[in-house]
Protein backbone atom coordinates (compact mmCIF):
# COMPACT_ATOMS: atom_id res chain seq x y z
CA UNK A 1 0.00 0.00 0.00
CA UNK A 2 1.42 3.18 -1.23
CA UNK A 3 2.54 5.99 1.93
CA UNK A 4 0.43 9.16 1.87
CA UNK A 5 2.34 11.95 1.50
CA UNK A 6 2.50 14.53 4.86
CA UNK A 7 3.87 18.08 5.54
CA UNK A 8 6.95 16.68 6.99
CA UNK A 9 7.23 14.88 3.49
CA UNK A 10 7.46 18.36 1.66
CA UNK A 11 9.49 19.64 4.40
CA UNK A 12 12.03 17.26 3.81
CA UNK A 13 11.95 18.13 0.61
CA UNK A 14 13.11 22.03 1.11
CA UNK A 15 9.58 23.47 0.97
CA UNK A 16 8.67 26.04 3.33
CA UNK A 17 4.87 25.83 5.19
CA UNK A 18 2.34 27.74 4.06
CA UNK A 19 -0.90 28.06 2.73
CA UNK A 20 -0.51 25.94 -0.31
CA UNK A 21 0.92 23.02 1.33
CA UNK A 22 -2.66 21.52 2.34
CA UNK A 23 -4.01 21.81 -0.74
CA UNK A 24 -1.07 20.92 -2.17
CA UNK A 25 -0.70 17.44 -0.30
CA UNK A 26 -4.74 16.65 -1.15
CA UNK A 27 -3.64 16.85 -4.65
CA UNK A 28 -0.51 14.51 -4.41
CA UNK A 29 -2.65 11.98 -2.33
CA UNK A 30 -5.81 12.03 -4.53
CA UNK A 31 -4.08 11.89 -7.66
CA UNK A 32 -1.59 8.90 -6.34
CA UNK A 33 1.52 11.16 -7.26
CA UNK A 34 4.58 9.29 -7.30
CA UNK A 35 8.26 10.12 -7.55
CA UNK A 36 8.65 12.73 -10.64
CA UNK A 37 5.41 13.97 -10.68
CA UNK A 38 5.59 15.33 -7.46
CA UNK A 39 8.55 16.89 -8.31
CA UNK A 40 6.94 18.39 -11.17
CA UNK A 41 3.79 19.49 -9.58
CA UNK A 42 5.51 20.79 -6.89
CA UNK A 43 7.95 23.37 -8.82
CA UNK A 44 4.98 25.60 -9.05
CA UNK A 45 5.26 26.11 -5.07
CA UNK A 46 9.13 26.99 -5.23
CA UNK A 47 10.31 29.79 -3.69
CA UNK A 48 12.13 32.09 -5.81
CA UNK A 49 16.09 32.53 -5.21
CA UNK A 50 15.97 35.45 -2.64
CA UNK A 51 16.45 39.43 -4.79
CA UNK A 52 19.81 40.49 -3.93
CA UNK A 53 20.95 44.11 -2.92
CA UNK A 54 22.80 45.96 -5.35
CA UNK A 55 26.28 45.73 -4.61
CA UNK A 56 27.31 49.22 -5.07
CA UNK A 57 24.63 51.89 -4.84
CA UNK A 58 22.62 52.97 -8.02
CA UNK A 59 23.45 56.57 -8.91
CA UNK A 60 21.89 59.19 -7.28
CA UNK A 61 21.42 63.48 -8.07
CA UNK A 62 23.17 65.30 -4.74
CA UNK A 63 21.74 68.55 -5.55
CA UNK A 64 22.46 70.46 -2.13
CA UNK A 65 25.84 71.53 -0.36
CA UNK A 66 26.81 72.54 3.17
CA UNK A 67 27.04 76.40 4.02
CA UNK A 68 28.96 75.65 7.43
CA UNK A 69 30.10 72.83 9.42
CA UNK A 70 26.81 72.18 10.89
CA UNK A 71 25.26 71.67 7.67
CA UNK A 72 28.16 70.03 6.81
CA UNK A 73 27.55 67.03 9.20
CA UNK A 74 23.64 66.93 7.95
CA UNK A 75 24.78 66.56 4.57
CA UNK A 76 27.17 63.67 5.32
CA UNK A 77 24.52 61.54 6.99
CA UNK A 78 22.05 62.63 4.32
CA UNK A 79 24.58 61.13 1.51
CA UNK A 80 25.45 58.50 3.47
CA UNK A 81 22.01 57.08 3.95
CA UNK A 82 21.09 57.34 0.44
CA UNK A 83 23.94 55.68 -0.68
CA UNK A 84 22.73 52.57 1.91
CA UNK A 85 19.35 53.14 0.54
CA UNK A 86 20.30 53.14 -3.33
CA UNK A 87 21.65 49.47 -2.71
CA UNK A 88 17.94 48.47 -2.70
CA UNK A 89 16.86 46.44 -5.35
CA UNK A 90 14.32 47.92 -7.34
CA UNK A 91 15.74 51.14 -6.98
CA UNK A 92 17.17 52.56 -10.43
CA UNK A 93 17.56 56.57 -9.71
CA UNK A 94 17.48 58.97 -7.12
CA UNK A 95 17.80 62.39 -6.03
CA UNK A 96 18.40 64.71 -2.88
CA UNK A 97 17.43 68.21 -2.36
CA UNK A 98 18.92 71.01 -0.89
CA UNK A 99 16.17 70.99 2.11
CA UNK A 100 17.81 67.44 3.12
CA UNK A 101 17.70 65.75 6.39
CA UNK A 102 17.96 62.71 7.78
CA UNK A 103 14.48 60.38 8.89
CA UNK A 104 15.47 57.70 10.50
CA UNK A 105 18.39 54.61 10.77
CA UNK A 106 21.18 54.40 8.24
CA UNK A 107 19.85 53.29 4.94
CA UNK A 108 16.21 55.19 5.61
CA UNK A 109 15.18 57.73 2.75
CA UNK A 110 15.48 61.43 4.13
CA UNK A 111 13.45 64.44 4.27
CA UNK A 112 13.77 66.04 1.00
CA UNK A 113 14.82 62.73 -1.20
CA UNK A 114 13.45 60.65 -4.10
CA UNK A 115 13.82 57.25 -4.64
CA UNK A 116 12.84 55.95 -8.30
CA UNK A 117 11.59 52.32 -7.82
CA UNK A 118 10.92 49.77 -10.61
CA UNK A 119 7.28 47.96 -10.71
CA UNK A 120 7.11 48.31 -6.71
CA UNK A 121 5.86 50.75 -4.08
CA UNK A 122 8.01 51.19 -0.75
CA UNK A 123 5.34 52.59 1.87
CA UNK A 124 8.17 53.35 4.16
CA UNK A 125 9.14 55.79 1.34
CA UNK A 126 5.97 57.31 1.79
CA UNK A 127 5.91 57.22 5.61
CA UNK A 128 2.95 57.61 7.51
CA UNK A 129 2.14 60.65 7.00
CA UNK A 130 0.77 59.69 3.15
CA UNK A 131 0.28 63.23 0.88
CA UNK A 132 1.57 65.96 2.96
CA UNK A 133 0.50 68.65 1.04
CA UNK A 134 -0.03 72.24 0.63
CA UNK A 135 -3.03 74.33 -0.78
CA UNK A 136 -3.29 78.04 -1.58
CA UNK A 137 -6.97 79.99 -2.00
CA UNK A 138 -6.27 83.48 -3.32
CA UNK A 139 -8.83 85.56 -1.34
CA UNK A 140 -8.39 88.45 -3.35
CA UNK A 141 -8.43 91.89 -1.47
CA UNK A 142 -9.76 90.42 1.69
CA UNK A 143 -8.35 91.64 5.28
CA UNK A 144 -5.61 89.25 6.47
CA UNK A 145 -6.75 89.84 10.10
CA UNK A 146 -10.32 88.82 9.02
CA UNK A 147 -9.25 85.58 7.53
CA UNK A 148 -6.54 84.35 10.47
CA UNK A 149 -9.48 84.94 12.62
CA UNK A 150 -12.07 82.60 10.70
CA UNK A 151 -9.36 80.09 9.92
CA UNK A 152 -8.65 80.14 13.47
CA UNK A 153 -12.37 79.29 13.96
CA UNK A 154 -12.92 76.68 11.69
CA UNK A 155 -9.11 74.98 11.87
CA UNK A 156 -8.66 72.03 14.45
CA UNK A 157 -4.66 71.00 15.34
CA UNK A 158 -3.68 68.56 17.74
CA UNK A 159 -4.27 64.59 18.44
CA UNK A 160 -7.46 63.62 17.42
CA UNK A 161 -10.41 64.82 15.38
CA UNK A 162 -13.75 66.47 15.27
CA UNK A 163 -16.41 65.32 17.70
CA UNK A 164 -19.83 64.73 15.94
CA UNK A 165 -21.56 68.22 16.03
CA UNK A 166 -18.12 70.12 14.73
CA UNK A 167 -17.20 67.47 11.81
CA UNK A 168 -17.76 68.32 8.20
CA UNK A 169 -20.24 66.52 5.98
CA UNK A 170 -18.18 63.58 4.39
CA UNK A 171 -18.45 63.14 0.40
CA UNK A 172 -20.68 60.45 -0.53
CA UNK A 173 -18.08 59.88 -3.95
CA UNK A 174 -15.60 60.00 -0.82
CA UNK A 175 -17.17 56.86 1.49
CA UNK A 176 -18.07 55.12 -1.97
CA UNK A 177 -14.12 54.81 -3.10
CA UNK A 178 -13.16 54.18 0.55
CA UNK A 179 -15.89 51.15 0.94
CA UNK A 180 -14.26 49.96 -2.83
CA UNK A 181 -10.94 49.76 -1.54
CA UNK A 182 -9.50 46.39 0.41
CA UNK A 183 -6.92 48.19 2.75
CA UNK A 184 -9.71 51.01 3.25
CA UNK A 185 -12.72 49.56 3.86
CA UNK A 186 -13.36 48.67 7.19
CA UNK A 187 -14.92 50.84 9.83
CA UNK A 188 -11.93 51.80 12.08
CA UNK A 189 -10.64 53.21 9.21
CA UNK A 190 -14.08 55.09 8.37
CA UNK A 191 -15.07 56.27 11.57
CA UNK A 192 -11.02 58.03 11.66
CA UNK A 193 -11.56 59.62 8.24
CA UNK A 194 -14.82 61.07 8.93
CA UNK A 195 -13.79 62.84 11.80
CA UNK A 196 -10.22 63.90 11.21
CA UNK A 197 -11.72 65.52 7.92
CA UNK A 198 -11.09 69.43 8.61
CA UNK A 199 -8.16 69.06 11.47
CA UNK A 200 -4.55 69.56 10.50
CA UNK A 201 -2.01 67.24 13.03
CA UNK A 202 0.43 68.95 14.54
CA UNK A 203 4.61 69.34 14.21
CA UNK A 204 5.50 71.75 10.93
CA UNK A 205 2.00 71.63 10.13
CA UNK A 206 0.61 75.27 9.68
CA UNK A 207 -2.34 77.43 8.20
CA UNK A 208 -0.22 80.25 6.99
CA UNK A 209 -2.22 83.77 5.56
CA UNK A 210 -0.15 86.34 3.36
CA UNK A 211 -0.25 88.78 0.49
CA UNK A 212 1.21 88.12 -3.23
CA UNK A 213 4.46 90.03 -3.68
CA UNK A 214 3.05 90.87 -7.50
CA UNK A 215 -0.80 91.50 -7.08
CA UNK A 216 -1.12 92.23 -3.10
CA UNK A 217 -4.03 90.28 -2.60
CA UNK A 218 -4.22 88.07 0.49
CA UNK A 219 -3.64 84.30 0.51
CA UNK A 220 -4.31 81.29 2.34
CA UNK A 221 -1.99 78.23 2.69
CA UNK A 222 -2.33 75.12 4.79
CA UNK A 223 -0.27 72.39 5.04
CA UNK A 224 -0.88 69.02 6.31
CA UNK A 225 -1.49 65.30 5.55
CA UNK A 226 -3.99 62.54 5.52
CA UNK A 227 -4.03 62.45 9.23
CA UNK A 228 -5.40 59.19 10.70
CA UNK A 229 -6.10 57.54 7.48
CA UNK A 230 -2.69 58.01 5.69
CA UNK A 231 -1.21 56.61 8.82
CA UNK A 232 -3.92 53.60 8.87
CA UNK A 233 -3.26 52.81 5.18
CA UNK A 234 0.58 53.14 5.72
CA UNK A 235 0.68 50.53 8.64
CA UNK A 236 -0.99 48.06 6.91
CA UNK A 237 1.03 49.31 3.93
CA UNK A 238 4.46 47.80 5.91
CA UNK A 239 2.93 44.71 6.97
CA UNK A 240 2.14 43.55 2.86
CA UNK A 241 5.74 44.95 2.28
CA UNK A 242 7.36 42.86 4.85
CA UNK A 243 5.72 40.11 4.18
CA UNK A 244 7.07 40.23 0.40
CA UNK A 245 10.16 41.20 1.80
CA UNK A 246 10.66 37.95 3.82
CA UNK A 247 9.36 35.86 0.79
CA UNK A 248 11.88 38.02 -2.04
CA UNK A 249 14.55 39.67 -0.09
CA UNK A 250 15.42 39.27 3.16
CA UNK A 251 18.49 41.64 2.98
CA UNK A 252 16.47 44.44 2.23
CA UNK A 253 16.00 47.20 5.06
CA UNK A 254 12.90 46.36 6.98
CA UNK A 255 12.03 50.43 6.15
CA UNK A 256 12.79 49.95 2.71
CA UNK A 257 10.59 46.73 2.03
CA UNK A 258 7.96 46.67 -1.30
CA UNK A 259 5.03 45.56 -2.15
CA UNK A 260 5.18 44.26 -6.34
CA UNK A 261 3.10 46.42 -8.46
CA UNK A 262 1.90 43.57 -10.40
CA UNK A 263 0.56 41.32 -7.85
CA UNK A 264 -3.18 42.15 -6.38
CA UNK A 265 -2.38 43.86 -3.27
CA UNK A 266 0.21 46.37 -5.07
CA UNK A 267 -2.71 47.54 -7.26
CA UNK A 268 -5.00 47.32 -4.41
CA UNK A 269 -2.43 49.43 -2.45
CA UNK A 270 -1.73 51.98 -5.49
CA UNK A 271 -5.74 52.53 -5.74
CA UNK A 272 -5.48 53.23 -1.69
CA UNK A 273 -2.79 55.64 -2.28
CA UNK A 274 -4.85 58.04 -4.81
CA UNK A 275 -8.20 57.65 -2.76
CA UNK A 276 -6.28 59.05 0.52
CA UNK A 277 -5.22 61.75 -2.09
CA UNK A 278 -8.59 62.30 -2.68
CA UNK A 279 -9.59 62.34 1.13
CA UNK A 280 -6.20 64.67 1.54
CA UNK A 281 -7.24 67.38 -1.28
CA UNK A 282 -11.02 67.50 0.40
CA UNK A 283 -9.20 68.06 4.31
CA UNK A 284 -7.77 71.09 3.02
CA UNK A 285 -10.64 72.52 0.46
CA UNK A 286 -13.47 72.59 3.37
CA UNK A 287 -11.24 74.47 5.48
CA UNK A 288 -10.54 77.01 2.81
CA UNK A 289 -14.02 76.57 2.06
CA UNK A 290 -15.00 77.46 6.13
CA UNK A 291 -13.18 80.23 5.39
CA UNK A 292 -14.85 81.88 2.47
CA UNK A 293 -18.43 80.84 3.70
CA UNK A 294 -17.63 82.34 7.32
CA UNK A 295 -16.84 85.80 5.41
CA UNK A 296 -18.68 85.39 2.15
CA UNK A 297 -16.04 86.68 0.40
CA UNK A 298 -15.29 85.17 -3.05
CA UNK A 299 -12.79 82.48 -4.11
CA UNK A 300 -10.59 84.21 -6.75
CA UNK A 301 -8.11 81.16 -7.61
CA UNK A 302 -7.50 78.13 -6.01
CA UNK A 303 -4.01 75.14 -6.44
CA UNK A 304 -2.34 72.56 -4.82
CA UNK A 305 0.31 69.80 -4.38
CA UNK A 306 1.59 66.90 -2.39
CA UNK A 307 4.77 66.97 -1.47
CA UNK A 308 4.85 63.78 0.12
CA UNK A 309 4.16 60.81 -1.93
CA UNK A 310 4.76 58.20 -4.92
CA UNK A 311 4.32 59.52 -8.38
CA UNK A 312 3.97 56.58 -11.17
CA UNK A 313 5.49 57.38 -15.19
CA UNK A 314 4.91 54.05 -16.84
CA UNK A 315 6.58 51.39 -14.40
CA UNK A 316 8.42 53.69 -12.51
CA UNK A 317 7.22 54.76 -9.34
CA UNK A 318 8.85 57.98 -7.48
CA UNK A 319 9.24 58.42 -4.00
CA UNK A 320 8.87 61.73 -3.14
CA UNK A 321 9.72 61.97 1.03
CA UNK A 322 9.33 65.67 1.53
CA UNK A 323 9.98 66.76 -2.51
CA UNK A 324 7.66 69.17 -4.68
CA UNK A 325 6.67 67.57 -8.09
CA UNK A 326 7.87 70.13 -10.72
CA UNK A 327 6.45 68.03 -13.68
CA UNK A 328 2.89 68.21 -15.04
CA UNK A 329 2.48 64.39 -15.50
CA UNK A 330 2.93 63.51 -11.55
CA UNK A 331 -0.21 65.39 -11.14
CA UNK A 332 -3.32 64.77 -12.83
CA UNK A 333 -5.25 67.82 -11.95
CA UNK A 334 -2.99 69.97 -11.90
CA UNK A 335 -4.56 73.67 -11.54
CA UNK A 336 -1.70 75.93 -11.20
CA UNK A 337 2.06 76.15 -10.16
CA UNK A 338 3.23 74.68 -7.12
CA UNK A 339 4.22 76.03 -3.76
CA UNK A 340 7.13 75.85 -1.43
CA UNK A 341 7.11 76.97 2.07
CA UNK A 342 10.01 78.12 4.16
CA UNK A 343 9.25 78.98 7.82
CA UNK A 344 6.51 81.22 9.60
CA UNK A 345 8.55 84.41 8.75
CA UNK A 346 9.71 83.98 5.57
CA UNK A 347 7.52 83.50 2.49
CA UNK A 348 5.69 80.34 0.65
CA UNK A 349 7.20 80.25 -2.84
CA UNK A 350 5.15 80.07 -5.84
CA UNK A 351 7.28 78.18 -8.63
CA UNK A 352 7.07 76.73 -11.58
CA UNK A 353 9.87 74.86 -13.58
CA UNK A 354 11.03 71.94 -15.55
CA UNK A 355 12.57 68.52 -15.51
CA UNK A 356 15.93 67.63 -15.76
CA UNK A 357 18.66 64.78 -15.45
CA UNK A 358 19.41 65.80 -11.92
CA UNK A 359 16.11 67.08 -10.18
CA UNK A 360 14.31 64.18 -11.78
CA UNK A 361 10.90 66.48 -12.18
CA UNK A 362 11.19 67.65 -8.54
CA UNK A 363 12.32 70.71 -6.03
CA UNK A 364 12.51 70.96 -2.55
CA UNK A 365 9.40 70.85 -0.54
CA UNK A 366 10.61 73.40 2.25
CA UNK A 367 13.51 74.74 4.03
CA UNK A 368 14.55 71.58 6.22
CA UNK A 369 16.47 71.57 9.76
CA UNK A 370 19.70 71.03 10.43
CA UNK A 371 19.28 69.11 13.75
CA UNK A 372 15.88 67.39 15.52
CA UNK A 373 13.62 69.48 17.15
CA UNK A 374 14.93 67.94 20.34
CA UNK A 375 18.50 69.04 19.46
CA UNK A 376 17.01 72.83 18.63
CA UNK A 377 15.05 73.05 22.20
CA UNK A 378 18.03 72.09 23.84
CA UNK A 379 20.27 74.65 21.84
CA UNK A 380 17.86 77.22 22.74
CA UNK A 381 18.59 79.71 25.80
CA UNK A 382 16.64 82.59 27.71
CA UNK A 383 12.94 82.26 28.38
CA UNK A 384 10.15 80.70 26.22
CA UNK A 385 8.43 84.20 25.70
CA UNK A 386 11.37 85.99 24.98
CA UNK A 387 12.76 84.22 22.26
CA UNK A 388 9.37 83.91 20.54
CA UNK A 389 9.43 87.66 20.26
CA UNK A 390 12.50 87.97 18.52
CA UNK A 391 11.91 85.39 15.90
CA UNK A 392 8.37 86.34 15.02
CA UNK A 393 8.41 90.13 15.64
CA UNK A 394 5.89 91.85 13.79
CA UNK A 395 4.01 88.75 12.81
CA UNK A 396 0.34 87.36 13.99
CA UNK A 397 1.78 84.12 15.15
CA UNK A 398 -0.25 81.94 16.69
CA UNK A 399 -0.58 78.15 18.50
CA UNK A 400 -3.69 76.71 18.91
CA UNK A 401 -3.00 74.95 21.86
CA UNK A 402 -1.59 78.26 23.38
CA UNK A 403 1.46 76.48 24.18
CA UNK A 404 4.38 78.17 22.43
CA UNK A 405 6.64 75.40 20.44
CA UNK A 406 10.17 76.59 19.95
CA UNK A 407 10.55 73.44 17.73
CA UNK A 408 8.31 75.30 14.83
CA UNK A 409 10.25 78.84 15.24
CA UNK A 410 12.03 80.33 12.30
CA UNK A 411 15.80 79.33 13.62
CA UNK A 412 14.82 75.62 13.46
CA UNK A 413 14.99 75.71 9.99
CA UNK A 414 17.73 75.98 7.67
CA UNK A 415 18.40 79.35 6.45
CA UNK A 416 15.98 80.15 3.90
CA UNK A 417 18.32 82.02 1.58
CA UNK A 418 20.48 79.48 1.51
CA UNK A 419 18.02 76.86 0.38
CA UNK A 420 16.53 79.20 -2.65
CA UNK A 421 19.96 79.94 -3.37
CA UNK A 422 20.74 76.69 -4.16
CA UNK A 423 17.12 75.72 -5.99
CA UNK A 424 18.37 78.39 -8.41
CA UNK A 425 22.10 76.91 -8.54
CA UNK A 426 20.82 73.15 -9.58
CA UNK A 427 17.78 73.92 -11.36
CA UNK A 428 15.04 73.32 -9.27
CA UNK A 429 11.89 75.41 -9.83
CA UNK A 430 12.17 79.34 -10.58
CA UNK A 431 9.91 81.69 -7.90
CA UNK A 432 7.39 83.61 -9.83
CA UNK A 433 5.53 85.38 -6.98
CA UNK A 434 5.79 84.80 -3.08
CA UNK A 435 3.24 85.18 -0.38
CA UNK A 436 4.85 87.83 2.17
CA UNK A 437 3.87 86.26 5.54
CA UNK A 438 1.04 87.97 7.86
CA UNK A 439 0.67 85.41 10.18
CA UNK A 440 0.14 81.36 11.14
CA UNK A 441 -1.14 79.43 13.19
CA UNK A 442 0.34 75.77 14.49
CA UNK A 443 -0.05 73.26 17.05
CA UNK A 444 1.98 74.65 19.37
CA UNK A 445 3.34 72.58 22.22
CA UNK A 446 -0.12 70.63 22.86
CA UNK A 447 1.80 67.88 24.26
CA UNK A 448 2.35 70.40 27.62
CA UNK A 449 -0.94 70.25 28.87
CA UNK A 450 -2.04 67.15 27.73
CA UNK A 451 -4.90 65.13 29.70
CA UNK A 452 -2.79 62.30 29.99
CA UNK A 453 0.43 64.81 31.26
CA UNK A 454 -1.62 65.83 33.60
CA UNK A 455 -2.93 62.83 34.94
CA UNK A 456 0.00 61.52 35.77
CA UNK A 457 0.93 64.48 37.08
CA UNK A 458 -1.69 64.41 39.82
CA UNK A 459 -0.96 60.91 40.12
CA UNK A 460 2.23 61.46 41.10
CA UNK A 461 1.24 64.58 43.74
CA UNK A 462 -1.42 62.59 45.49
CA UNK A 463 1.51 60.11 46.02
CA UNK A 464 4.19 62.54 47.06
CA UNK A 465 1.44 64.18 49.83
CA UNK A 466 0.92 60.03 51.31
CA UNK A 467 4.39 59.42 51.45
Amino acid sequence: MKTRITGHDLKALGFTQGKWMKEAITYINDNKLEGEEIETYLEQFKSPDPIALHKTPIDFSINIKAENEEEKDNVDKVINSMQTLMKTPTLVDGAIMPDACPAGPDGTIPVGGVAVAKNAIHPGMHSADICCSVMLTDFGKGDPKAILDAAHANTHFGPGGRDRDSQFRFPKELLDAFESNYFLNDGNMLQIARSHLGTQGDGNHFLFVGKSKKTGNTMMVTHHGSRGPGARLYTKGMKIAERFRKELSPETNKQNAWIPFETEEGKSYWDALQIIRDWTKTNHEVLHNSVAESLEIAIENRYWNEHNFVFKDGDLFYHAKGATPLDAKFMPDITGPRLIPLNMSEPVLIVEGNTTKTNLGFAPHGAGRNVSRTQHRKSKTGSTMQIFKEETRGLDIRFFSKEIDIAELPSAYKNAQNVRNQMEEYGLGKVIDEVMPYGCIMAGDWQKNAPWKIRREKGNNSKRKTR
